[in-house]
């Protein structure tokens, strides 16, 4: 018997590709709309990593994140994965908010700026991404990440490729 003692989560999400047709006809803000009114599921990994959209409007979403010991990496601490996740999603989602139907995006390229640690009693973190260029083959955001004291925890800057969406 070890001397350590095992805890355990359990994730389930709903498949994406079934939400495929039906994303394909709303616009990025009305799909956005729906996840935070809770009409339409979240992506895996928003359920994975523990963060939703708290708000939602044209160029701009905020999302809250609540980072737990599940996320810790082996120096005792919430990796930065985490924060460079949930900082893609918020400049990835102000980019999508802003385009048509049928139309979607991929990040080209992030560059995170950590600015101190995050630990599991940190408590909820909110990240918050917004368009600085719109276009309809590039887009250019900037999010950053704050504690629920205010305490800036990282930035970025995100450029984005519009492109239409896989069938």
């Amino acid at each position: 018997m070890s001397e350590f003692s095992e805890t355990s989560q359990v994730f389930s999400w709903v498949d994406p590709e079934q939400l495929l047709a039906k994303v394909a006809t709303l616009t990025g803000l009305e799909y956005l709309e729906g996840m935070r009114d809770g009409t339409i599921p979240p992506p895996p990994i928003a359920v994975l990593m523990q963060f939703q959209p708290v708000h939602v409007e044209p160029g701009k979403v905020v999302f809250e994140c609540r980072p737990s010991h599940a996320h810790y990496n082996p120096i005792g601490m919430v990796h930065g994965g985490l924060v460079c996740t949930v900082l893609d999603t918020a400049t990835g989602c102000a980019a999508h908010s802003t385009l048509p139907a049928g139309v979607g995006y991929t990040s080209v390229e992030i560059k995170v700026n950590y600015l101190r640690p995050v630990l599991a009693d940190t408590g909820p973190l909110t990240a918050t991404g917004q368009v600085i260029k719109g276009g309809n083959r590039v887009i250019f955001a900037e999010g950053n990440v704050t504690t629920s004291a205010g305490d800036l925890v990282a930035t970025a800057s995100s450029t984005l490729l519009v492109r239409p969406r896989p069938a």
